[in-house]
């Protein structure tokens, strides 16, 4: 359905996607994630048609996204992270201009601003104006927007950005709902929700995509190492820096921190004994040790290792 391949695009000498290669099949939820300017959002854009690239080829349902833009755009709906809405409109006089936009008209709009209203639980607003909506209801207000046609494929840019938890879950199981139907690529920073969602997994970092998997095949791919939960009461900053310098430790990350111990996960080789090591290491400091056990590891740890990873190559390559 979506086939991204050899894709990169520049802004002036900065290298926004480098190379980047990946596909989406029908009836797939992938997710997309990766850090801050990590090339996600220019992905976005490119593949709906909004940017130019400077190399590389882009298919939506076997339509050239440079070539045969027009065609490819009728094939897409899209969810911009600003999610771009007319707040002085009311709710289904904006699906209706959205409607003429696509060329629906007559009974076909009406039949389908019932549908995406019905989809995206929207009766309760329909009647109100967008600016009187709370941030969960424009967001399903913008998802209707990406519907309203009927397209085999969305792309959702952050479409969780600035809601609260009830918000994020609703949209998420909404989201779910309507992948069964359809081919869906949404971005997100929250990692908890690409395991609850997605069927596969992208990871790009300084324009590389490198990852793409499923969240449990990601997590498989990371038992060569273990995740060692240690607490300590001491100096915050000691304990990290001393952290660093254990020729056994392949990273951490600090994960809790109450009014005296700080836990750590801390990553090793999986056949080393990490914790009689840490357990020697909060001793030889005079520190007090509260808690240490294996714990599993999970998205956010292999996002970090894989992220971590290529920031490293590119400052050795620098």
């Amino acid at each position: 359905m979506i086939e991204v391949k050899n894709l990169t695009k520049s802004y002036g000498a900065t290298i926004a996607v480098n190379n980047v290669s990946f596909s989406a099949q029908a009836g797939e939820i992938v997710g997309f994630i990766g850090p801050n300017g990590a090339g996600k959002s220019t992905t976005m854009r490119v593949i709906t048609c909004y940017l130019p690239a400077d190399d590389g080829t882009v298919t939506v349902d076997g339509y050239d996204v440079f070539e045969e833009s027009i065609e490819a755009r009728k094939r897409i709906g899209y969810l911009p992270e600003s999610n771009p809405l007319y707040t002085d409109m009311g709710v289904v006089d904006y699906l209706k201009f959205i409607a003429q936009v696509r060329g629906i008209s007559g009974h076909t709009r009406n039949e389908r601003i019932k549908d995406v209203i019905d989809i995206c639980s929207l009766e309760p607003m329909m009647h109100k104006n967008i600016g009187e909506l709370s941030k969960g209801y424009r967001q399903r207000v913008g998802l209707a927007q990406a519907l309203i046609h009927d397209p085999p494929v969305l792309i959702l840019d952050e479409p969780t950005a600035g809601l609260d938890p009830y918000q994020i879950i609703e949209i998420r199981n909404l989201i779910k709902e309507i992948g069964r139907q359809k081919t869906i690529i949404f971005s997100t920073h929250i990692l908890s929700q690409v395991a609850a969602t997605c069927d596969r997994t992208l990871i790009i970092s300084n324009g590389k995509i490198v990852a793409n998997a499923s969240p449990q095949e990601l997590a498989l791919s990371a038992m060569d190492q273990q995740i060692t939960q240690v607490g300590i009461i001491g100096p915050h900053e000691e304990i990290q820096t001393k952290l660093e310098h254990l020729d056994f430790v392949l990273g951490f990350k600090q994960v809790d921190s109450g009014s005296e111990s700080t836990c750590y996960h801390v990553t090793s080789h999986k056949d080393h004994q990490t914790a009689p090591e840490l357990a020697k290491f909060v001793s030889q400091n005079n520190w007090e040790l509260t808690e240490l056990y294996k714990t599993a590891i999970d998205l956010e740890d292999v996002f970090l290792k894989l992220t971590r990873s290529e920031s490293q190559t590119q400052g050795e390559l620098g």
